[in-house]
């Protein structure tokens, strides 16, 4: 094998897009004690599901070259959560 003569960082990947969300409500609870709450959360993590992509192939003696065969970060994720303050 031989080395060529191609400079550092030559190959560019895509881009990253990511949007994490979070609503929270609080629920104040007079009955049981002053300033006890309850808190309800809804988070979601890259909210608008868009794809972010892995780094191209980076062998430019095989046919596949500058192919994108991978994603690097999960889908959609959303959760739930009930917290209690006081």
């Amino acid at each position: 094998m031989e080395f060529g003569n191609a400079g550092r960082d030559i190959l560019e990947g895509p881009g990253a897009v990511n949007f994490d969300l979070s609503f929270f409500k609080d629920f104040p609870i007079s009955k049981l004690s002053e300033g006890a709450d309850v808190q309800f959360r809804a988070e979601t993590f890259n909210a608008f599901n868009h794809p972010q992509f892995g780094m191209p192939n980076n062998r430019v003696d095989l046919a596949q070259d500058g192919t994108i065969t991978s994603l690097s970060n999960n889908m959609r994720i959303v959760q739930f959560g009930l917290k209690f303050l006081f």
